[in-house]
């Protein structure tokens, strides 16, 4: 198929609290072993102590000594290069939480303005973010600590337990002893049962890192992210360029479509007719002198007529079925997958009608699908759910085609995208080489 990830999507803000990809995610211990999350979270908080140390050092010395100069003028521009690199620092701290647990925390600093280097600074200088900034950078050493010292605990015992047999092999008698808890083995055979115990403590010890991870975000996410005004502001904001950008490309959608049926019809059945009507009136001149030429000429207008009422049902299909008027998006879809080339199954959950234009924009994009199935995919099955999720109606085709499927301007994918986008619908394309390709469209019911 040609046509790829062409998603119709409002800017997403991450609101404070630190939601993302390590809250999110599932949290069965099967899921936390295949989630990378879960290592690159046991690397970051492993390693933040150094960061810790860092930037505890810097500040400390930076800012004790810039305040000690302003007695002379050198402490000043010297403050000022030390607010610049612990706004660089946060904004570092920022891809680094980002790397490590999967938490976008977008910036909430005021825009420069665009004066000169003094102004900039002031703005900098009362911005609040900037404040933020430095509270977190000056909490990341104690913040670091505590954390090092869960993770060195929870991991280095996990490690004891479960590698505990190799340590045996190493040493005469190997001895695991925590107070009530004591356990002694002469050889690896004996030290299994501590092995199986290190599992389970390798499973705690990832809670632990998850439970940290999340807290880390939270705290990470309420001094260096936005302030809940800021984003609700930048929410909103964000919100209106969708619908800015999805009414311009409703009416690029709309202007195309209008633009196809004037060709269709000057092309197509316009064509016909006049053709129609050229050998009616050669017909008519020919009634008296020859009446087979003109019996002939009438049968020709009288089948260039049926194809011109074939080409305008075709054309009336196309704007709007006559069965989806009438019977709804089920017999309307399960008649485009009967006529399709490809064995599609039909699926259509839905508790009631959804609004017209939804029903619309659904039936075409199922049909465009099925077109580009039956064109580039070389699938053998398909598959077209329909269903209601919540406020939503989702359609969704599938088929196991060759995918690769990429968007390209003006192509049939880039269409349906617009066609989601007139009512604020949202169309993604999941198409890798060598297939499955999943087009997706949410759709309201309710915009």
């Amino acid at each position: 198929m040609k046509g790829q990830d062409v998603s119709e999507m409002g800017s997403a803000v991450a609101a404070p609290g630190g939601a993302g990809p390590i809250v999110t995610g599932s949290w069965s211990p099967q899921a936390m072993v295949r989630s990378s999350l879960t290592w690159r979270s046991v690397v970051y908080l492993a390693t933040s102590l150094g960061f810790g140390i860092a930037w505890f050092v810097f500040l400390v010395v930076g800012i004790t000594l810039s305040v000690a100069l302003t007695i002379i003028w050198v402490g000043i521009p010297m403050l000022a290069v030390v607010m610049l690199v612990w706004r660089f620092g946060a904004v570092l701290e920022r891809r680094l939480i980002k790397a490590g647990f999967g938490v976008t925390i977008p910036e909430p600093y005021r825009p420069m303005p665009k004066t000169g280097v003094l102004g900039k600074w002031k703005t900098m200088a009362v911005d609040p973010a900037t404040w933020k900034d430095l509270a977190y950078l000056a909490l990341r050493l104690p913040v670091s600590i505590a954390e090092f010292a869960v993770m060195a605990f929870v991991w280095t015992n996990a490690a004891v337990f479960l590698f505990f047999p190799f340590i045996v092999m190493g040493q005469e008698r190997g001895v695991i002893n925590y107070g009530p808890v004591f356990y002694s083995a002469d050889d690896p055979i004996t030290a299994l049962p501590v092995s199986v115990v290190g599992v389970a403590c390798v499973v705690v010890a990832m809670y632990v890192t998850r439970v940290t991870a999340v807290v880390h975000a939270v705290y990470a996410s309420l001094l260096l992210g936005p302030s809940k005004g800021q984003a609700e502001r930048r929410r909103l904001q964000a919100r209106a360029e969708h619908l800015q950008a999805s009414r311009a490309r409703g009416v690029d959608a709309a202007e195309a479509e209008r633009r196809r049926i004037e060709r269709d019809l000057h092309d197509g059945a316009q064509q016909r007719l006049l053709a129609v009507a050229m050998d009616i009136g050669r017909a008519r001149a020919k009634l008296t002198d020859d009446p087979e030429a003109a019996r002939a000429l009438i049968e020709q207008a009288h089948s260039g007529t049926k194809e011109a009422i074939s080409e305008l049902r075709d054309l009336a299909r196309g704007i709007y079925p006559a069965i989806l008027t009438d019977r709804g998006l089920d017999p309307s879809i399960s008649g485009l997958a009967a006529r399709a080339p490809v064995p599609v199954l039909v699926e259509v959950d839905l508790p009631e009608r959804p609004p017209a234009a939804v029903e619309s924009i659904a039936y075409f994009i199922v049909a465009e699908s099925l077109a580009n199935i039956a064109k580039y995919a070389r699938a053998t099955q398909a598959t077209v759910r329909v269903t209601r999720e919540t406020h939503w109606v989702v359609v969704e085709i599938t088929d196991n085609g060759v995918g690769g499927a990429t968007a390209q301007p003006g192509g049939g994918l880039s269409g349906l995208a617009d066609r989601a986008a007139t009512i604020d619908g949202i169309l993604t394309v999941n198409s890798p080489f060598g297939g499955p390709t999943v087009i997706r469209a949410d759709l309201p019911c309710t915009w």
